[in-house]
């Protein structure tokens, strides 16, 4: 009788030690969901719920015993079912899964998140994005119009019709429309020798180098810059987060620390995302997933994201966590619990008496 009752008091034991890790992240699922919340009663709510879930499984497991008497073993069978799915599949399996999984990637994930603000909130502040167009128009303007000018060259040097006819008209009127001009006056020339249509072609290069040039200096005049104002508030973000990536470095902004996270980190983040939403006109983003995330009517940081049981799920079922591991923590949160309905069958076994 002693050897069975030493017995109950390792399976208790067992049981309290598993259940104390699974209550444990669930609690702090919770509180990442409910900062509001104080955190005694996310711990309140989680133990009843897993003592429930606990309950819920004996029932299953006693309805399967054939050696116990049991009034309405399917009506136990049921109710134990129904207690499970609500009690354990519904909360303590995914908020375990999802402790787990915020403390693995955690800090990657906020690194990702600042680093790719920080680079977005320099374009705003240096207008780099519009810059770069410019230029990159600049560059098409200069090919289009040295094609255009060899064409120009080739006909009025053309053996077989030499000189400035209707064709090199045509050519001139499409530089016209590429340098943004009305027209381009033709040239007089005194004969068709080679030498003079050589004279010629230097000529027209000269005239439409001087358009190209000015042409080109109202393209980069014409950029579209951010305000002063933006300019400071992008300059203003960028500094509160490398001043927020030191704090973390230093340990002095907890990751593991829900209210660290709500009030430092995802401020800090929000307020960068709102000015890279208001200001997207100024950035090229990385990808079509960053333009979603960042001009997003309501912006939600992926640091925030992760803050949520519900949010961590919905983008693990859309593959947004695909080679991180997710598998791997449910597993790991349906063993745990497992082993403590083991343990809690085991100490409060019923025998027949």
């Amino acid at each position: 009788m002693e050897g069975k009752n030493y017995l109950k008091l390792v399976w208790l034991l067992g049981y309290i030690a598993f259940a104390a890790v699974s209550c444990w992240a669930t609690a702090e699922s919770l509180y990442m969901l409910l900062p509001s919340w104080p955190k005694v009663m996310c711990w309140v709510v989680t133990v009843g719920f897993f003592i429930v879930a606990s309950i819920g499984t004996k029932m299953i497991v006693d309805s399967f015993n054939p050696n116990i008497y049991l009034e309405h073993r399917g009506m136990r069978l049921v109710g134990g079912i129904i207690i499970v799915l609500m009690f354990w599949l519904i909360c303590s399996m995914p908020t375990n899964t999802h402790t787990f999984f915020y403390r693995n990637v955690i800090s990657e994930t906020v690194a990702r998140d600042i680093s790719t603000t920080q680079s977005y909130l320099r374009q705003i502040e240096n207008n780099t994005y519009n810059k770069a167009q410019a230029e990159l128009k600049v560059s098409e303007l200069r090919n289009k119009v040295e094609l255009k000018l060899g064409e120009l060259e080739a006909e009025i040097k053309n053996e077989a019709n030499p000189g400035d006819g209707p064709k090199s008209q045509e050519i001139r009127r499409e530089l016209a429309s590429l340098l943004n001009v009305p027209k381009i006056e033709s040239l007089t020339y005194k004969s068709t020798t080679k030498q003079q249509r050589e004279i010629l072609c230097d000529a027209y290069r000269s005239k439409i180098y001087a358009l190209l040039d000015n042409r080109i200096s109202n393209i980069r005049n014409e950029i579209l810059s951010p305000s002063p104002q933006i300019v400071k508030e992008a300059k203003t973000a960028g500094k509160n987060l490398v001043e927020l990536k030191g704090f973390i470095d230093d340990g002095t902004v907890n990751l593991y620390n829900a209210k660290d996270i709500t009030t430092q980190v995802c401020d800090k983040l929000n307020n960068g995302y709102n000015i890279i939403k208001l200001n997207s006109i100024f950035v090229n983003f990385n990808s079509v997933d960053d333009e979603k995330k960042y001009t997003d009517n309501d912006p939600v940081t992926r640091v925030k994201s992760l803050n949520s049981v519900f949010d961590v799920w919905c983008d693990y079922i859309k593959g947004e966590y695909n080679g991180q591991g997710f598998i791997y923590w449910i597993l790991i949160s349906i063993l745990v619990d497992v082993a403590a309905f083991v343990f809690f069958d085991l100490a409060f076994r019923k025998t027949e008496e």
